[in-house]
């Protein structure tokens, strides 16, 4: 593979920014960072530019017209070309609920993908997130209910398809019926477990919590909200310390100054972006076929035809931008793109920040956040400039 020098970096830490610095890559593993040269096989010198830790998105339904749900092994890797394009090297493919043939059919196509991507230069897939396949119905959002499944016999879990390798991550509402079971059973076979689409109460949230439901997903949306006399789920959510939740910084789905209110009230620590990306993103405005209707893209907005959100046209690159111009520090947003979706997923050791020893998945970004260099597993993915 040889070894890669990329040198005189800003490098944006979770807690601090290093100045003048070199950063040494050998066999995908960030080797050395100081402000001493090295020899390498290939040197990249830049000139205002930023190193962050490469970006993590755990809520992805497709983008450049591909869509997970219907996405074969190649579909998916061309879904990875994009987002490392746009500063991301890793990723969750998300599934809206579907039949069981057609999930079956994806999951083959992911482990087929997840196959074959470490010597690509794509974005890596990291698991699958199956997103509201117990949910509530009165909450479904732009889900399909009638996919919806209940857990009444103790087995659906194990009926669910499975990767061979790979994070198992899904969203639900813990109130449906047997829903703390739901929650038990599932943590007992190793998945994460978020909360969304829910109009939980205080007493089932808190039954949830203690027994491994601790992350909500795209906080605000899909969730019963704050209230003077009633904390619904937002409300718990923001009283709560121990919980976590991701959120969609695209500024449709959330107002800005609302999304600055919610991550300074819960803390940086605790937030991660997601883009909660659709097939249509990057392709721009239009009317789009998928998950059996038609979904409108009208100045970077999504509407199905209830007229609800379906899903956002924003990579990470965009929710990163949308932080920074909310006034939050480049060290912040490090950590909600990239150290804290880490960490979700237990994978602080290997990802999410840039320290020795850990993998060499990181994004250059020049003053006004743009990509100039994506690299995963060490490799150069995305170059768009010449240096």
């Amino acid at each position: 593979m040889g070894n890669l020098l990329l040198k005189n970096l800003e490098i944006v830490l979770p807690d601090k920014v290093q100045t003048n610095c070199n950063i040494l890559i050998e066999n995908g593993i960030i080797q050395n960072i100081s402000t001493d040269n090295f020899s390498a096989d290939k040197v990249i010198e830049f000139n205002n530019a930023n190193l962050h830790s490469g970006f993590i998105d755990i809520h992805n339904h497709g983008a450049n017209g591909f869509d997970v749900n219907e996405s074969s092994a190649d579909d998916l890797i061309e879904i990875g070309k994009f987002l490392a394009s746009n500063g991301v090297t890793a990723w969750l493919p998300t599934l809206v609920p579907d039949s069981n043939e057609n999930f079956q059919s994806v999951i083959k196509a992911i482990d087929e993908a997840m196959q074959v991507q470490k010597v690509l230069p794509v974005a890596q897939i990291l698991g699958v997130h199956y997103e509201g396949v117990f949910a509530n119905e009165k909450m479904c959002g732009a889900l399909r209910p009638e996919y919806f499944k209940n857990f009444k016999n103790g087995d659906e879990v194990s009926q669910i398809p499975k990767l061979n390798n790979g994070i198992h991550f899904t969203t639900l509402a813990p109130e449906v019926e047997n829903g703390i079971e739901l929650i038990k059973e599932l943590t007992k076979q190793n998945w994460l477990v978020s909360m969304g689409h829910t109009k939980a109460d205080t007493e089932t949230l808190d039954n949830a919590f203690q027994n491994g439901a601790k992350h909500l997903t795209h906080f605000f949306n899909a969730m019963t909200g704050l209230h003077h006399r009633s904390l619904g789920v937002v409300g718990w959510a923001l009283t709560n310390d121990d919980i976590t939740f991701d959120i969609i910084a695209d500024g449709v789905h959330v107002h800005p100054e609302m999304l600055k209110f919610a991550v300074e009230n819960k803390g940086t620590d605790k937030v991660s972006l997601i883009s909660d990306s659709i097939a249509p993103t990057g392709l721009g405005d239009g009317d789009y076929k998928m998950w059996g209707e038609k979904i409108s893209v009208i100045d970077s907005k999504t509407n199905n035809e209830n007229g609800n959100i379906a899903g956002s046209v924003i990579t990470l690159l965009e929710a990163f931008k949308m932080m920074m111009s909310l006034g939050f520090s480049k060290n912040a947003v490090a950590k909600m793109s990239s150290s804290n979706p880490a960490k979700l997923l237990g994978l602080e050791k290997t990802h999410g920040s840039i320290e020795v020893g850990k993998s060499a998945d990181l994004v250059v970004l020049d003053e006004d956040g743009n990509v100039k260099l994506t690299v995963i597993n060490g490799t150069i993915a995305t170059n768009k400039e010449q240096y």
